[in-house]
């Protein structure tokens, strides 16, 4: 069951509604289920002079304390209270039941009190009821129902386990503000599919995932098309906030609509995306002899899961937001193909960068600094970085819902797990040529018979999903590159699978083809990986394309020369 509460000062426009046709002529029966003392009279569609009769008696209490100047400007509390679309359908009698727990739990009518608000419950279809309350008390005090909606949604979750009804995922107040029906309808009349606040959101975020600086990210905005930006400043010119709005999104009076960075999101806000970017360190060298910020991207975001597993929440939230930022930049830097599908993912996993949990952003630093060094420098041509980053992150998104399951982050844990669908899809359409590539240069028979026998005796509790893997072909023509430029298969393999598990993977053969290619392709490989010779082969050789051509027997005897 969901809540919803606002207030208002229009008793009579509120009850009006309730037993009118509604927006669409929804309302069907209108009828009171409940009351503050089950004697309020019960008006039905078109009994006018009843209808006026229930307005005065709810606001008796706010007509007495008017006449004293005690009564509150916002005088009406109105609760919907929606059931879930596959529950069964509830009775008058177990929605009056329902009303009189909530408005006992928020404080509008105290179990007990004979000074309670007055209140009506009325309900006008099968799946939802309307309480309308007055809240003034019966001692002309103003009522005490502060945290309403808490208080409300704690109460509905006890209803639901009684009744045994869905159970709602709950949220922690740290999800970014929901459009508004009206934000809604607005886009659909201009043919959007998203509103204005979910569109400037994306826009924001990317920025943030791209800029070093708070004055880089009004650049980037200010540079955006469609996008109108305004900084507020100190009077030494020191940045206090900024509002954005999209050119054309108007008010009645022709005036733009403005959102604040944390009417986009809690964690927009200028003091937030000033702390995110003061810990974002250095880009990383990527000079001669240094791995690619691809690379160091991937390298951090595989250990992300580790990170996660360890007791450090403060650091694990600090890797989940830099993930998150990950995101938010990776359709930057793919195929135009897969461009729509990772700022779905992207929006997806939002909801799993922010908790009750304060994120200590300096643990990041490594990701954030190679992300940004990534989109500064033309991204690999033949997509093997952009599946391995993606293969990476399938298991990070794993590692977070496991994460927030166990700290009941519901909200959070359901956001990375249809993240994980997502990138899954993506991951399935970014790795196909790569994998492919790598396949159609399958080894003989016999050297695929001697890395069968090497898988089954390194790995031997993957052995047989790895060889039944379609990424099998790929994974045999891994192991004889490595093999040809001086590699020792057997050390590889067994490196590649202690790097993290293969239980999450869904496609082992897969993910050791990626983990093979970052040790072979690193300078910085261990030695345990290079086979016994005399002079081992050289930078430019180990750090050849992914995609060139394997080198023939007779090649790789003359480098060992």
């Amino acid at each position: 069951m969901i809540a919803k509460i606002s207030s208002g000062k229009d008793t009579a426009g509120l009850i009006r509604y309730l037993y009118g046709p509604g927006r669409a002529n929804e309302h069907t029966d209108p009828h009171l289920v409940a009351s503050w003392d089950g004697f309020a009279p019960d008006p039905g569609r078109t009994d006018t002079a009843t209808r006026k009769l229930l307005v005065e008696d709810l606001d008796l209490h706010v007509k007495q304390a008017r006449r004293l100047g005690r009564a509150p400007k916002q005088h009406v509390w109105h609760c919907s209270i929606r059931a879930a679309p596959d529950d069964r359908p509830l009775s008058d009698a177990e929605w009056a039941t329902i009303a009189r727990r909530v408005v006992a739990a928020t404080g509008i009518a105290p179990d007990g009190d004979p000074g309670g608000c007055r209140w009506a419950a009325v309900r006008h279809a099968d799946d939802h009821i309307h309480i309308a309350a007055t809240t003034v008390r019966g001692d002309l005090r103003p009522a005490r129902h502060w945290n309403d909606y808490l208080t409300a949604d704690r109460e509905l979750a006890s209803i639901e386990k009684e009744y045994g009804l869905h159970q709602v995922v709950r949220g922690d107040r740290t999800a970014a503000k929901r459009p508004t029906r009206a934000e809604k309808e607005k886009a659909r009349r201009v043919g959007h599919e998203v509103t204005a606040r979910e569109r400037l959101r994306t826009i924001a975020r990317t920025a943030v995932s791209v800029a070093t600086s708070p004055e880089e990210f009004l650049t980037i905005l200010t540079a955006t098309d469609n996008v109108l930006v305004e900084a507020q400043r100190f009077p030494s010119g020191d940045l206090r906030g900024y509002k954005l709005a999209l050119e054309g999104d108007t008010n009645a009076a022709g005036e733009p609509i403005w959102y604040s960075g944390s009417k986009l999101a809690p964690d927009l806000s200028l003091p937030k995306i000033q702390q995110r970017l003061e810990t974002a360190g250095p880009q990383p060298d990527t000079g001669r002899g240094q791995p690619s910020p691809w690379h160091q991207a991937i390298t951090a975001t595989e250990r992300i899961p580790q990170l996660l597993d360890q007791a450090d929440a403060e650091a694990a939230q600090a890797h989940l937001a830099a993930f998150g930022e990950t995101l938010d930049a990776l359709p930057l830097l793919a195929p135009q193909n897969l461009q729509p599908q990772l700022r779905q993912t992207a929006s997806a996993f939002e909801r799993a960068t922010r908790s009750r949990t304060q994120a200590e952003h300096h643990h990041a630093r490594a990701l954030r600094g190679a992300v940004r060094a990534m989109l500064r420098e033309p991204a690999p041509k033949d997509g093997a970085a952009l599946a391995m980053l993606l293969d990476a992150a399938l298991l990070v998104a794993l590692a977070a819902t496991r994460w927030h399951q166990l700290r009941h982050h519901d909200q959070q844990a359901t956001a990375a797990r249809q993240t994980h669908l997502r990138l899954q899809t993506v991951y399935d359409q970014a790795a196909a040529a790569p994998l492919a590539a790598l396949a159609h240069r399958t080894p003989a028979v016999p050297t695929i018979e001697r890395f069968t026998a090497l898988v089954r005796e390194t790995v031997p509790a993957h052995a047989q999903q790895i060889l039944d893997d379609r990424a099998w072909d790929a994974l045999a023509t891994a192991l004889a590159d490595a093999a040809a430029t001086g590699h020792q298969p057997a050390s590889l393999l067994q490196q590649a699978a202690d790097q993290r598990t293969l239980s999450d993977a869904r496609s082992p053969a897969s993910t050791l083809t990626w983990r093979i290619h970052r040790l072979t392709q690193h300078p910085g490989t261990t030695a345990r990986t290079h086979a016994t010779t005399d002079t081992r082969p050289s930078d430019r050789a180990r750090t050849r394309p992914f995609t060139a051509h394997r080198p023939t027997t007779s090649e790789a005897q003359r480098r060992r020369r």
